[in-house]
């Protein structure tokens, strides 16, 4: 390793340094231990070579120093031409060994990454809701990439680099201070130089990398808000163009001017670095040649001297800065656990069973509710807050009670926030209640798997979500095995098998983020035809029709009328026109069901249903 290189690897763990200054705790280090375990035999190969590898590079420098000795001497060629083939067979056989080093490093820590990034990935899914709602994506997903690329370097970089540096570093002095203790010692005397201003630099680095860091996150932060479809729809309309594009050229100005500064900052810290390193090697040639005119010093040991104390700094300035490396690892680690500690609040018992075969019935007695504080479900990391939300535990649902039988249509209708989505997230089991019980089929939903209460419950949402990928893989979401012809069936039956057709790709064309590519009512029809896929024997439906305009909203209640044929169906309208034949109607108010009856009871009654239907229907502006 060459000083300069010295120098930056100095340079970079000093700034490191400054930012990772965190403790970290046993318990920590045997859950790491827990994660490399099933490595342990790459490992322990993996080091057994970094340390023969190390050994070979002191020894090379000692045999340059010997081949000069014969020349010197006289000796004959073959002793010359010997020293010089076995340096070259140790190069060959350093190549070899660095290759397989690499490639047990490359595996040990590919393989470190899919486990820490499975884990967290299955464990995330288990999360409710609520965890959604509240973290924000980037810093998720940067638990994902970032924090678990960190911990993996503490096993493919700074593993093998503290054990190669002590073996470097013990094998040089034994060998130079075999040579000459004087020299060795003026060398050693060199190193503060190298040390110490990468701390004060490393420092004044650091901030200027936090501030750029910060403004590099607040511009792709808004790049993100103002590139997506429905924000850069919102600038259009109601943005400044000039105005944004002063701020963000601000910031892209700030950062600027932190790069140029950061810049002159390494470059004069790395070239008064490698000043000091010729500095040095002038004094072991100085040194080392004064003592070899006076006859006791060989000069062919001035040379392995000279290559010798590049192995000396080297190790030395890596191994100051291995504690710092090491903590930026545990600190990444313990990021990842931070995420693998929150626990799910939704868990399936050991002995859960599938729901009853045969129509099904839905069921909730007595049901009570809070969504779970901000403590339960999130971090303040996570949500990129200073401290979380205190709020939280106050009940929206208070005695639920209501009873679907198999084939029937009940219906939830009531003012915005009353608690009517709450419900409807309660049956597919999305959060458990607090008290009495939801039932499928008879059976309450803490007793049943989660994989058959997924195969019984489909739910349509008022937003339509769809990923960015194909027609075909947003419906094989709903069943990856099913044919093309079933594909096509459940389009036609959600009136929408022409348009696909009609795409230039048909199934295989790309929505767009969101489906944004497709209208309002396209979208919708396709989560319908992904739920006619499903087949699911209870229907949720949470507002399906509430944005779309007349002509839309008329195609999908055609697909709706498809998807709701023959299945138990708990329907949230706003728009009371499509929920008259419902066989039950509930009006939520609160969190409380204040009313219930068909259609015409509770018109007849007088009561908040006939009250909501009169601001709809009886008054021309609402109409």
């Amino acid at each position: 390793m060459s000083m300069e290189v010295t120098a930056w690897n100095s340079l970079y763990n000093a700034m490191h340094a400054e930012q990772d200054k965190r403790p970290f705790s046993r318990a920590a280090l045997r859950r790491i231990w827990r994660f490399a375990h099933p490595h342990r035999r790459m490992l322990t190969f993996f080091l057994v070579l970094s340390v023969v590898t190390a050994a070979m590079a002191v020894a090379t420098p000692v045999l340059a120093g010997r081949v000069i000795d014969a020349i010197v001497r006289g000796e004959p060629s073959g002793v010359v031409v010997g020293l010089a083939a076995l340096i070259a067979g140790l190069a060959v056989a350093e190549a070899g060994l660095n290759l397989l080093t690499r490639w047990l490093s490359a595996s040990i820590g590919e393989g470190l990454i899919l486990d820490l990034r499975t884990a967290v990935y299955d464990h995330v899914q288990r999360m409710p809701v609520a965890f959604f709602t509240r973290t924000r994506t980037g810093a998720l997903v940067s638990r994902l990439n970032n924090d678990v690329i960190g911990a993996q370097r503490a096993f493919s970089n700074t593993l093998s680099g503290v054990a190669g540096n002590l073996v470097t570093l013990a094998l040089t002095l034994v060998v130079m201070i075999g040579i000459s203790w004087q020299i060795t010692l003026l060398a050693l005397v060199l190193l503060p130089l190298f040390v110490l201003p990468a701390r004060r630099m490393g420092a004044r680095l650091a901030r200027l990398q936090r501030e750029s860091a910060n403004h590099n996150a607040v511009m792709g932060t808004r790049m993100t808000e103002r590139f997506s479809a429905p924000g850069a729809t919102l600038v259009k309309l109601f943005g400044r163009p000039a105005r944004e594009s002063a701020e963000f050229a601000a910031r892209a100005r700030r950062v600027r001017d932190i790069g140029v500064r950061t810049a002159m900052v390494q470059s004069v810290f790395v070239n008064a670095l490698t000043l000091v390193s010729a500095l040095a090697l002038a004094l072991v040639y100085g040194l080392g040649g004064f003592f070899a005119l006076a006859g006791s010093l060989e000069p062919g040991a001035v040379v392995a001297l000279a290559l010798l104390l590049t192995r000396l700094y080297a190790p030395l300035t890596a191994l100051a800065g291995a504690r710092v490396e090491v903590m930026s690892a545990l600190v990444s680690f313990e990021r990842v656990f931070e995420v693998l500690d929150l626990e799910p609040l939704v868990k399936e018992r050991p002995d859960a069973r599938p729901v009853p075969d045969g129509p099904v019935s839905v069921e909730f007695d007595g049901v009570s509710f809070a969504y779970p504080a901000a403590d339960k479900v999130s971090l303040a990391s996570l949500e990129e807050v200073a401290v979380l939300d205190s709020r939280g535990g106050v009940q929206v649902l208070h005695d639920v009670s209501f009873r679907a039988e198999p084939g029937q249509m009940v219906a939830l209708v009531g003012s915005s926030g009353a608690g009517k989505s709450t419900i409807a997230q309660l049956l597919p089991r999305l959060y458990d209640v607090d008290a009495g019980a939801v039932r499928l089929g008879g059976v309450d939903v803490r007793d049943l798997t989660s994989a058959s209460i997924r195969e019984t419950v489909g739910m349509v949402t008022q937003d339509g979500h769809l990923f960015h990928e194909s027609v075909r893989e947003n419906l094989l979401l709903a069943r990856p095995e099913a044919t093309e012809d079933e594909l096509w069936d459940a389009l036609r039956r959600a009136r929408l098998a022409d348009l696909v057709a009609g795409l230039p790709d048909g199934l295989d064309t790309i929505v767009g983020e969101r489906g944004y590519r497709l209208s309002g009512g396209e979208r919708q029809r396709l989560t319908i035809a992904r739920l006619l896929l499903a087949r699911p024997r209870v229907v949720i439906l949470d507002e399906a029709t509430a944005h779309l305009d007349s002509t839309s909203e008329a195609a999908v209640q055609e697909a709706l009328g498809e998807a709701l044929e023959g299945r138990t169906a708990v329907v949230i309208a706003h728009r009371l026109s499509t929920i008259r034949a419902a066989d039950l109607i509930l009006v939520v108010e609160d969190g409380r069901v204040v009313e219930r009856g068909t259609h015409a009871s509770l018109l007849a009654a007088g009561g908040r249903y006939a009250e909501l239907y009169a601001t709809q229907f009886d008054q021309p502006l609402a109409a």
